[in-house]
């Protein structure tokens, strides 16, 4: 059955408002960086301010979830946005490392709730049959939308209020159209729990890869426009080489989504982990010429897009489909802890090396992930791929609620702990 004329408007609502939050987001998380630059905050302090947004982001990965529940989708997104708009507001204000810190974990949360109420609205909504479809336009339009908030960082006086402005009537703008929807929210089950050890028994690659895969893009992400900035780059540059890193990660997803569905996931993630860490160290050998750093931007991007989702899906092959949202969570939280470590650890770096120290730490990150699944691989037989194959993610908006393949499948056999049997 194909869904109605309202639902298909209110969930083209709901993908153009986080179309949206993601434009603003994609350019708020590159400003920061060089606002953070210009304020010349301590080393230590840059890195926990680069860091809040991702620690609220995880918080709001275990938290938001109840919220919602308690005062259903509609309710809750106006107040994670609200969240959003006000801490956003405030930053501008109170110019200082501490409201700044504050603020942006903030920030932080509230975009998380607005993700986790988004996709599992879509989740809910959505048909079966068109399901995938329309989680595919989401996450096109996502990566396309964060792509296009690096190019605002060329024209934006960074140094004002304004962009902080341009960013709270964004945000607004989406509460409006969805506060404003008819629509009926959708009505919530009880979800399946997994004790964390049982995953991290069961994937261990998985567990250990998506919180090697936040560190890693974290750091980048925070830490290269502030020194592209330092190094008297334009800022049109600097707007043009994100741009390429996202771009990247969006030309990467269909034909490694293709490899990890035909072969083991662990050896796909270990090359992912070779081919970051070779382009890392390019990255610091090549001549620092935009002919040059533009396709290594791309192919970095590339890359550290695609290890978290080989990550997730590897987890899935593993436990049964009734936990998949628990699956998602668990491996959210790890990759936000290493999100908030990724800044900490790369300013230090950073500091001291100037930009080679960070692409150095990328590289050792990257090889670590990759002889940890090579290894696994080894030692362990593959896991049987599942009907629920590898799905597009893209930076800082990955499935935190939703379930593509429904609660109606019938779980694999579980051994006592509550985890599918290896297939020897």
């Amino acid at each position: 059955m194909r869904p109605s004329e309202s639902m298909r408007t209110q969930i083209g609502t709901l993908i153009l408002a986080t179309s949206g939050i993601q434009l603003a987001n994609g350019f708020f998380n590159t400003l920061i960086s060089l606002r953070v630059a210009i304020e010349d905050f301590e080393a230590t302090m840059a890195g926990l301010v680069l860091s809040s947004y991702f620690a609220g982001f995880t918080l709001a990965a275990l938290r938001c979830g109840r919220v919602i529940e308690r005062v259903g989708h509609i309710r809750a997104y106006a107040a994670f946005a609200g969240l959003v708009v006000a801490a956003t507001a405030a930053m501008p204000l109170r110019s200082g490392p501490l409201p700044w810190l504050l603020l942006r974990a903030v920030v932080g949360f509230g975009c998380g709730g607005l993700f986790i109420a988004t996709e599992s609205w879509l989740n809910a909504k959505a048909q079966p049959a068109e399901r995938g479809r329309i989680f595919s336009i989401y996450m096109v339009g996502t990566f396309l939308a964060l792509a296009l908030g690096q190019l605002l960082i060329g024209p934006a006086e960074i140094e004002t209020a304004t962009p902080f402005n341009a960013i709270v009537a964004v945000f607004a703008v989406a509460l409006v159209m969805v506060s404003t929807t008819r629509a009926e929210p959708p009505r919530l089950g009880p979800a399946a729990t997994l004790p964390f050890g049982h995953l991290a028994r069961a994937a261990p690659v998985a567990v250990a890869g998506g919180a090697l895969s936040g560190l890693i893009s974290s750091s980048f992400y925070a830490l290269v426009p502030a020194w592209m900035q330092d190094e008297g780059i334009p800022r049109e540059t600097i707007a043009i080489s994100m741009l390429a890193a996202v771009l990247g990660g969006l030309a990467f997803q269909i034909p490694i989504g293709r490899l990890s569905d035909r072969f083991d996931r662990r050896i796909v993630l270990a090359a992912l982990g070779l081919g970051l860490a070779g382009t890392a160290v390019a990255l610091v050998l090549l001549p620092h010429s935009l002919p040059v750093v533009l396709p290594a931007a791309a192919l970095l991007g590339g890359f550290m897009s695609t290890l978290y989702p080989v990550c997730v899906t590897h987890a899935h092959d593993r436990i049964p489909t009734d936990r998949v949202v628990a699956v998602s969570g668990q491996l959210i939280l790890m990759s936000g802890l290493g999100s908030v470590i990724g800044p900490l650890i790369g300013t230090s770096f950073m500091a001291r090396f100037s930009i080679d120290g960070v692409f150095y730490f990328m590289a050792a990150t990257a090889l670590l992930l990759a002889f940890l699944a090579a290894g696994r691989s080894l030692t362990t037989p593959p896991p049987e791929h599942r009907e629920r194959l590898f799905e597009i993610l893209a930076p800082q908006a990955a499935p935190l609620a939703h379930d593509p393949l429904g609660s109606s499948d019938k779980p694999p056999s579980l051994d006592p702990a509550g985890v599918a049997p290896e297939k020897s």
